[in-house]
């Protein structure tokens, strides 16, 4: 069973009645439950837990960790910082959502700014799957509509993608990347777009389903680990005494 920890600052939606009612229990209670149905062993973790929830013990027993930021991104701690990515460079497979994206941790791993154009309009998003062999597609229709969302436009301030998956077009115009994979290390990244606190976003089937299979895809088995440092000759060298 894929070990998933879902985390979440969980600021918005104690401080924000507009955001509460969307998301009473929290985000991630709300992915948490969503994602209940597709068999993995998943638990949550927050800004405000010690050590905002990600503890040596938590991260080692995490397969793959879900990330959603948005107001606070500041105050996550460096050194917890470091702890993931030095996970994420060992194996560990990281899906960072929506606002993530200026993440200290997802900008680490990108070594870029990540910023990006934005627009609060209620206007609708269309995600166009743009690699159906991905597996992260698999099960999806051509596209995903959603009716309301908050607009992400290009330029994205990212490293190509080392797989692009899902396209956005959004009402006012404006097209993004929005479903992108990368390899770091040893883990799997995958960026996914969607999920403004103030829409129902990660309440509709395909935007879970999407998560799931990014889930399966980040925690697949990885090929051979490789071997660093000084490294004796396999055959003699001529020459050699």
């Amino acid at each position: 069973m894929v070990r998933v920890t879902i985390w979440n600052e969980f600021r918005h939606e104690r401080d924000n009645p507009e955001v509460a009612k969307v998301y009473p229990e929290g985000i991630h209670e709300a992915l948490r439950q969503g994602l209940i149905p597709y068999g993995f062993d998943l638990k949550t973790a927050t800004l405000d837990e010690p050590e905002h929830g990600l503890t040596e013990d938590v991260l080692r027993s995490t397969d793959v960790l879900i990330w959603w930021g948005h107001r606070s991104h500041d105050e996550v701690e460096d050194r917890i910082v470091e702890r993931v990515q030095e996970q994420v460079l060992q194996g560990m497979g990281l899906i960072v959502l929506h606002s993530g994206h200026y993440s200290k941790i997802f900008k680490r791993l990108m070594g870029t700014s990540c910023m990006l154009k934005w627009r609060e309009a209620d206007e609708k998003e269309r995600l166009w799957v743009v690699k159906p062999t991905h597996p992260i597609a698999a099960g999806l229709p051509e596209s995903i509509e959603l009716e309301r969302e908050e607009m992400y436009g290009e330029f994205f301030d990212i490293p190509d993608p080392d797989e692009l998956v899902l396209v956005s077009w959004f009402e006012g115009g404006e097209v993004f990347r929005s479903g992108c994979a990368y390899h770091r290390g040893q883990g799997k990244i995958f960026y996914f777009r969607p999920g403004h606190e103030t829409y129902p976003t990660y309440y509709r089937e395909p935007v879970l389903r999407v998560i799931a299979n990014a889930i399966r895809w980040a925690a697949a088995e990885r090929g051979a680990a490789p071997w660093y440092g000084n490294a004796k000759p396999l055959e003699a060298i001529r020459g050699k005494a």
